[in-house]
């Protein structure tokens, strides 16, 4: 079934899992051209949103100097609302290698049009 933008269910995972591994991977570049020009992003680790792909390059940047965090997804569901539900388990250490985190939390995307709109954190 394609939901309001015309993409699947399906199509979305793919999209999410090649973001993902990008991320993963500090592809930046990769990542970027999955989100659209004003995408919308949580600064998970400072606080409050980003917007726009040259902040989340930014924030990433600023982060990956002081966290190796490692998010991998576990699950996908759709909301009600229709967006795109992610079970993650995210990993998180300090650069001297100290684990910081370790828990399950989910991230919840609009997607539009093939392209990340926005993102929100939220436990499960």
């Amino acid at each position: 079934m394609a939901l309001s933008d015309g993409t699947t269910p399906i199509e979305q995972q793919t999209i999410l899992k090649k973001t993902y591994a990008a991320f993963n991977a500090r592809d930046v570049d990769s990542v970027l051209a999955l989100m659209h020009s004003e995408v919308d992003w949580p600064n998970g680790w400072e606080g409050g949103r980003v917007y726009g792909r040259e902040a989340v390059r930014d924030y990433w940047t600023r982060q990956w100097n002081v966290l190796d965090p490692h998010v991998e997804p576990v699950g996908f569901h759709q909301d009600e609302a229709g967006r795109t539900v992610v079970e993650v388990h995210a990993i998180v250490h300090d650069r001297e290698g100290k684990k910081l985190a370790d828990e399950m939390i989910q991230h919840v995307y609009v997607i539009e049009y093939g392209l990340i709109r926005s993102m929100e954190i939220r436990k499960p």
